[in-house]
């Protein structure tokens, strides 16, 4: 099932980075947060991936072309370098279609771009490529397999931030303040599932979240997972610095693949 990666934005929030680099290439750990997502969709077999590019996308192609595997895995070192053995490898089965969409294009343009790439697909994958997350993708995708009167699914989070949600009169006196966690609320996470039909229901220049979810929605063909799990995104220094913490303290929640690969260990002793 091939995954549509959304890595053409500006990331003006997180201008500390952005300015330099593309934000899907900010670093957590060793790599990329691109490639923590792009290793997530891997360690559940899904390796075949479209990147929709736009700012800096040269910088995304480059990192790919010059990748360096000896940096997160275990290798042979002998003849002085001349000759370097690798233990193990990260990316030597992915296939990976780099697409330049536009510097300025939304998510439903980008979208709309790499049709042609989609055509012999069902169902696929999508993401926002700037969060994290602990979610088991088989069981989403199993569920919404069984409910072929769906167009899309989308991963639903409830934020944990410390905001508090204020509801308002009309003049402005307030009614109720309470914890966002405990307010009901749900956000869009950008895991996405679409079958092929989303494309019936976009226009050119629509936002994929807004004009073509809306009609979707109207016609009751949008549905949403509920994930207790872990999830993070990646917009602002702070969000930054946070999932740094995290990786730093030890086996991050979102590295899924550590634990197939621990188990599998486990099966060979």
């Amino acid at each position: 099932m091939k995954v549509v990666l959304f890595c053409g934005g500006q990331g003006i929030r997180l201008r500390e980075y952005s300015e330099q680099i593309p934000k899907p290439m900010v670093t957590i750990g060793y790599r990329p947060i691109l490639w923590n997502v792009m290793k997530y969709y891997a360690s559940y077999g899904h390796k075949d991936f479209i990147l929709c590019l736009g700012y800096k996308g040269d910088y995304i192609k480059n990192y790919f072309i010059n990748y360096n595997e000896t940096l997160s895995n275990n290798f042979v070192y002998t003849k002085g370098g001349s000759e370097i053995e690798l233990l193990n490898s990260d990316i030597d089965d992915w296939r990976i279609t780099f697409v330049d969409t536009g510097l300025n294009s939304n998510i439903g343009m980008r979208l709309l771009k790499v049709k042609e790439y989609l055509k012999d697909e069902d169902l696929f994958l999508a993401n926002y490529s700037d969060g994290l997350t602990d979610l088991h993708l088989p069981d989403m995708l199993d569920w919404f397999l069984n409910d072929k009167s769906k167009t899309a699914a989308i991963m639903a989070y409830q934020p944990t931030q410390s905001f508090h949600v204020v509801q308002r009169k009309n003049d402005g006196t307030v009614k109720k303040i309470s914890h966002i966690g405990s307010a009901g609320l749900h956000i869009n996470t950008g895991y996405f599932i679409l079958r092929k039909e989303i494309f019936d229901y976009m226009e050119q220049g629509d936002e994929l979240v807004d004009q073509p979810f809306s009609r979707l929605i109207k016609e009751n063909k949008l549905i949403s997972w509920e994930h207790n799990g872990y999830w993070a995104s990646m917009d602002t220094f702070k969000d930054k610095k946070n999932l740094d913490d995290i990786y730093a303290q030890g086996n991050p929640p979102w590295e899924v693949w550590t634990r197939f690969e621990n188990q599998e260990k486990k099966k060979l002793n």
